[in-house]
């Protein structure tokens, strides 16, 4: 903007008048009893460095250099003038632009303590949003039982918690976690339960609660029964009031062999299975999934892996009950033969989309989001995230105006931090907030409704860990 200003300056001074006018000018001037011309008729010099042009010498021979002297006179001190005026608007230029850019930058975030409803021996916490509703979900362990609760987001804290199932045959995983759901009519939860002796082999399930304490029987997702790995599962509620799942599927898998299948299946609102369909036939192995509802349905997001190792982030969409064919989102080209265990973040509003995802191409970890505003059939640039250094586990969710909420993990001077900042749609990045510290392979959590950001992580107290929460309000 300042170049700019500048410019037009300079190409206002230069067509002020003529070398030609100048000339002639002086030239009446001295034949005129060495009147000078009055200062605000005074013309450029000819040159843009201020030093005059060395043809006034030539102009005519008629004319006597102390003839000359009055008008020059007049000429540099219009010149000065005007090269004052240039500086001085050149000068506001740049303020305004520097004021631009300083109030389009991001807000900074505050973090606020919110006491959370998990107790002792607490952990795998998950957050899910549904219109104003969130609903935080962990699991509890006492001897070797473990319990799946859940606790609904309320104007004072957070429900009293409340059980979904209790079993020791319940899988507990730091990257795999149930999740509780708020649906049109009640609620809606997953888990897993272990299938047989191979640790990588459980199964998905599925419940309904129309008061949030008596559920339905759990059901399978998947049709097949082979004892493989079904898990990071995403629920979501359908149009016509039924819920979806998609979910990782290891039938074709055998031992370290075989490829890990997206599929998805469909319920109708009396929770009667409709479908169990095949999204993707190869993708990433402990990825976590994520879905958004947008102005055309449902969005998927996850990682997908090509036979040449390439492990990037697609996004596939629900439309008259048929999943799109998977788009990437950016061209990473994150080449890999094992699971980062590091699955993208998706949310919407309408046409807006975002995705937050990590990734690692020759070895530098990297976490983005990139936005969408055609209902995620395509994505802008990709914005990086974090300040220094970054372990991924991505969170992300939109805001009123379109802006993006980011949490990740970040990592530099060899510690660990749960942050959070705000990113525009223009990838404008605000100050980033650091929540808490964490440790081991622990994920963070974070939802958006009510002009809130909600947060949840595990630390670990007197040798005992406990899920935490807190808030940033969202102007």
């Amino acid at each position: 903007m300042k170049d700019e200003i500048c410019h037009r300056v300079t190409e206002t001074q230069r067509k002020d008048t003529t070398f030609n006018a100048e000339i002639a000018e002086i030239a009446a001037s001295a034949q005129q009893g060495r009147r000078g011309r009055p200062a605000e008729q005074a013309g450029a010099t000819g040159r843009e460095d201020g030093f005059a042009n060395p043809r006034l010498s030539c102009a005519s021979s008629r004319i006597r250099l102390h003839d000359l002297l009055p008008p020059l006179r007049g000429a540099a001190s219009n010149f000065i003038g005007s090269f004052l005026f240039s500086v001085t608007l050149c000068l506001c230029g740049m303020f305004f632009f520097l004021l631009v850019a300083v109030s389009a930058q991001s807000p900074a975030l505050k973090v606020e303590a919110l006491e959370s409803p998990a107790g002792a021996s607490s952990s795998v916490p998950q957050m899910t949003a549904a219109g104003d509703r969130v609903v935080l979900s962990w699991v509890e362990r006492e001897g070797a039982t473990s319990t799946l609760k859940f606790s609904e987001r309320t104007a004072t804290g957070w429900s009293a918690p409340r059980v979904v199932i209790a079993s020791e045959k319940l899988m507990v995983n730091s990257a795999d976690v149930p999740s509780v759901r708020a649906m049109p009519e009640g609620f809606a939860a997953h888990w897993m339960m272990e299938s047989g002796p191979d640790p990588e082999a459980y199964d998905l399930r599925v419940a309904w609660s129309a008061d949030g304490k008596t559920w339905t029987t759990p059901v399978a997702p998947n049709r097949d029964k082979t004892m493989t790995q079904h898990g990071f599962a995403t629920l979501f509620p359908t149009a016509d009031g039924g819920t979806g799942v998609i979910w990782l599927d290891g039938r074709t898998t055998h031992g370290d062999e075989g490829d890990m299948q997206l599929r998805a299946a469909m319920f109708d609102k009396g929770h009667k299975s409709l479908s169990d369909s095949l999204i993707d036939s190869r993708v990433c192995e402990c990825c976590a999934t994520s879905v958004a509802l947008g102005a055309d349905g449902p969005i998927a997001a996850y990682r997908n892996r090509t036979t040449a190792e390439i492990r990037d982030i697609y996004v596939t969409r629900l439309s008259a009950g048929k999943w799109s064919m998977p788009a990437r989102v950016h061209a990473d080209n994150f080449k890999i033969e094992a699971c980062p265990i590091n699955g993208p973040a998706i949310a919407a509003n309408g046409k807006d989309v975002v995705v937050a995802w990590f990734t690692a191409p020759n070895e530098m970890e990297r976490s983005y989001v990139a936005f969408s505003h055609d209902g995620g059939r395509t994505f802008g640039k990709a914005t990086r995230v974090e300040d220094e250094g970054t372990l991924g586990r991505m969170q992300v969710a939109l805001t009123s105006d379109g802006a993006a909420v980011v949490g990740w993990v970040e990592f530099a001077n060899e510690k660990s931090t749960f942050k959070v900042r705000r990113i525009d749609a223009s990838g404008a990045r605000g100050p980033s907030v650091a929540v808490a510290p964490m440790s081991g392979t622990r994920f963070p959590r974070m939802a958006v409704a009510k002009n809130e950001a909600v947060l949840a992580w595990t630390e670990t107290e007197k040798d005992s860990s406990r899920v935490k929460t807190a808030r940033i309000a969202i102007k």
